[in-house]
């Protein structure tokens, strides 16, 4: 991949306004977009950078990823699952492989889809 197209990845993840949080294997804790370092502030936000992810969740938590991670290993074709729903922001939320060029997996992510429709209006160039 191209620097200057490496350059447009992260700008769609700084321009996200979902938070994200990219890990290695290891659950290292390797990128968050700006809307996860604001998520997470109380829990250390942009400090969490090359943290465990592990470390912020329970014994069940840790349990569930490393069966999602174990069912990514499995198959190329295994790249995202549903984990739960958040009723009180109307989001449901997926961890999702990360994968190289050759399929390898490589990381994964969490993905927040929130189900509230758009309140602004179409094409509002108001600042």
């Amino acid at each position: 991949m191209t620097m200057e197209l490496a350059a447009y990845f992260q700008s769609v993840l700084e321009q996200d306004p979902a938070a994200v949080v990219i890990c290695n294997l290891q659950h290292e804790i390797i990128y968050m977009n700006p809307a996860a370092i604001a998520r997470y502030a109380k829990r250390g936000g942009r400090q969490l950078l090359g943290k465990s992810l592990l470390d912020c969740h329970g014994p069940a938590s840790r349990d569930m990823i490393a069966k999602v991670l174990a069912w990514f290993a499995a198959s190329p074709t295994h790249n995202r699952i549903y984990t739960s729903y958040n009723p009180k922001e109307n989001k449901d939320v997926y961890m999702v492989a990360l994968r190289s060029a050759q399929g390898e997996l490589i990381g994964y992510y969490e993905k927040h889809e929130y189900r509230n429709p758009e309140q602004g209006r179409l094409y509002d160039f108001a600042d």
